[in-house]
């Protein structure tokens, strides 16, 4: 459609991405993706700053909870669980990068799982659901990059 914008032509591709597009090569890559961002994550929660935001947190409350990694006692709000687990895995700037640079696993596993966790009981998603959720979340913020121009002149500017 040449009288597509950019941005409708952006919607259209993610919207109409299903886990059949996930080939064997992207499900492997993206269960390492997930197990090196949770290791991160998990020995983030020992930092100052995770300790600072999980106390910050603390304050909201909702119906629906999700897990704080390293906290099986302490639940939150799946935004805030989001956030705080976020902190965790940048707080020791070990996840793993692209260029231009990035941080795209931690940026999207902690939202995904956050999410994933407040849907009700019977509405339960799969793993094959999750890897796909990912999957879309580092494709749209790959995307973005792209079309950014800032982005591109990172490297030259540091």
């Amino acid at each position: 459609f040449p009288s597509q914008t950019i941005t409708g032509n952006f919607a259209n591709v993610i919207h109409g991405l299903s886990a059949n597009h996930l080939t064997d090569q992207v499900i492997q890559r993206s269960k390492r993706m997930i197990l090196d961002t949770l290791g991160v994550g998990l020995l983030g929660t020992s930092t100052e700053v995770c300790h600072k935001v999980t106390q910050y947190s603390k304050i909201y409350s909702s119906d629906l909870s999700s897990t704080i990694w390293g906290h099986l006692d302490f639940r939150l709000p799946p935004l805030y669980a989001a956030f705080v687990n976020g902190v965790a895995v940048h707080s020791m700037d070990f996840d793993d990068t692209w260029h231009p640079a990035t941080h795209p696993s931690g940026a999207v596993l902690p939202a995904v799982i956050a999410l994933s966790e407040a849907f009700p009981q019977k509405k339960k998603i799969s793993g094959l659901d999750l890897l796909l959720a990912f999957n879309v979340g580092i494709e749209v913020q790959g995307r973005l990059l792209h079309f950014s121009g800032e982005a591109r002149n990172i490297p030259k500017r540091y």
